[in-house]
């Protein structure tokens, strides 16, 4: 009984990964374009402005 279990737990979970992969044509995936601070580089997270405006001590990275 525990063996029969096991293997429909994979047959599912194999099937399961090929619809997982299965893709639509012409359907393109989410955007993932991050935006960076133009002045140190990091990425901008939410709306506020980037730390390296509001750090007092400005240890800003380059590169």
């Amino acid at each position: 009984m525990l063996i029969k279990g096991m293997t429909l737990f994979l047959v599912v979970m194999a099937v399961l990964a090929m619809f997982g992969k299965l893709r639509l044509p012409g359907r393109k995936g989410p955007a993932r374009v991050s935006e960076r601070c133009p002045d140190c580089g990091r990425l901008k997270i939410g709306r506020g402005p980037c730390p390296c405006k509001t750090d007092k001590n400005k240890t800003g990275r380059r590169g």
